[in-house]
């Protein structure tokens, strides 16, 4: 039997995560947004209710739940506003997860305690200036071992959760020999590293996202998160596991345009009627709600599969790329609907047009997310 019934304590969760991104998100976001700055209230609230450590065990100071949970929360939130909605993921699938699958016990018990309360974040420096979607190829950041240290010389960009005054380190991919990449924790004011100013985004405005660079950055051998030789490996299952919570962010934010129109299209009047009454306008709507449902089974489809230890890589793909073109064409739609007022930044819709191209690049771009889907179908290119 398939079954996507929530169970009572997903529900609540559910319902508890969106009292709070309409009652303490919704009313101050926008003005957040068009300065810029980082929702540090916010994230300090999300930390009380326990959502930045949803999937990990509690002896580490998490909720004992699931990657499923965290899903659900990413989903409720982005329905509002994707700033907030992504500085949780990255800082759980990007910031803590590398540590829990990967780091040794002395680091789990150092490090996810205050991670998993949302009083301190972290980051995974992975992408480089010249590098994007070719990773191993693209890779110009070393880091060689000197006098029992790592030293560390090179630049990362587009690096989430990196540079707030909470951010506790960034977890750094590097060469550490030919053709080897390992991963390595950096605290964040360990001299020689640098971050950069905050990037002026197109969307995503009230998230943090930066620079990095390393100019002879020492750090103890014993900071080598995993084994030596498989950072990037670790990062691809990292990355996958990230591509489902994605889709689940994307299908929030597709949501949140439904919501929307439907609040609009009831009040607002042209030629003496509701434009909630004419086909157009809900025909449109309809097709929302179609690709909304329909990315939402995605996503739940490759998140059971994870959680039943099965092979999901192509679900993951499948979940990122539809979910993440139901937002890019909601947000679309909805600031069609809305006309005038879908340009301005007022409205949450203008906010969810500028934050959802970069569901479509992020996390993996699209073009990756086809090029994985078909080589599971044993389709190679040459």
């Amino acid at each position: 039997m398939i079954d996507f019934t929530l169970t009572e304590e997903q529900r609540e969760l559910r319902a508890s995560v969106e009292r709070f991104a309409r009652q303490e998100v919704a009313p101050v976001i926008g003005d957040l947004y068009e300065r810029g700055e980082f929702p540090y209230q916010i994230v300090a609230k999300m930390g009380e209710m326990g959502l930045f450590g949803l999937p990990f065990p509690e002896e580490y100071g998490g909720m004992g739940g699931d990657y499923f949970a965290l899903c659900l929360a990413l989903e409720e939130l982005a329905r509002v506003d994707s700033s907030v909605a992504i500085t949780l993921e990255a800082a759980v699938s990007l910031g803590a997860m590398p540590i829990y699958r990967f780091g040794t016990e002395e680091q789990k018990r150092r490090w996810l305690p205050q991670l998993c309360s949302g009083e301190r974040l972290a980051a995974f420096g992975l992408t480089e200036p010249g590098g994007g979607s070719d990773v191993p190829g693209g890779m110009r950041t070393t880091a060689r071992l000197e006098d029992g240290h790592w030293v560390i010389n090179g630049s990362k960009a587009f690096i989430t959760n990196s540079g707030t005054d909470i951010t506790a380190f960034t977890t750094v991919a590097a060469l550490t020999g030919e053709r080897e990449i390992s991963t390595i924790l950096v605290p964040n004011g360990t001299p020689g590293f640098t971050v950069g100013r905050k990037y002026s985004k197109v969307g995503w405005a009230a998230s943090d996202t930066r620079e990095l660079s390393f100019a002879d950055v020492r750090v103890p051998q014993e900071n080598l998160v995993g084994e030596r030789g498989r950072g990037y490996a670790q990062f691809l299952q990292i990355l996958d596991e990230g591509r489902i919570a994605i889709a689940a962010l994307s299908v929030g934010l597709a949501q949140g345009c439904v919501d929307e129109c439907l609040r609009y299209v009831r009040q607002r009047q042209a030629f003496g009627r509701a434009i909630g009454e004419y086909q157009a306008i809900q025909f449109k709507i309809a097709d929302m709600e179609a690709r909304t449902h329909t990315a939402r089974l995605a996503y739940y489809a490759a998140a059971a599969k994870m959680l039943a230890g099965e092979p999901f890589k192509k679900e993951a793909a499948i979940a990122k790329l539809t979910a993440s073109n139901a937002a890019m064409d909601n947000a679309r739609e909805a600031t069609q609907i809305f006309g005038g007022y879908g340009f301005m930044n007022e409205f949450p819709v203008g906010r969810f047009y500028r934050d959802a191209k970069i569901l479509e690049i992020g996390e993996g771009t699209s073009e990756v997310q086809r090029m994985l889907i078909a080589r599971s179908l044993g389709l190679s290119s040459h």
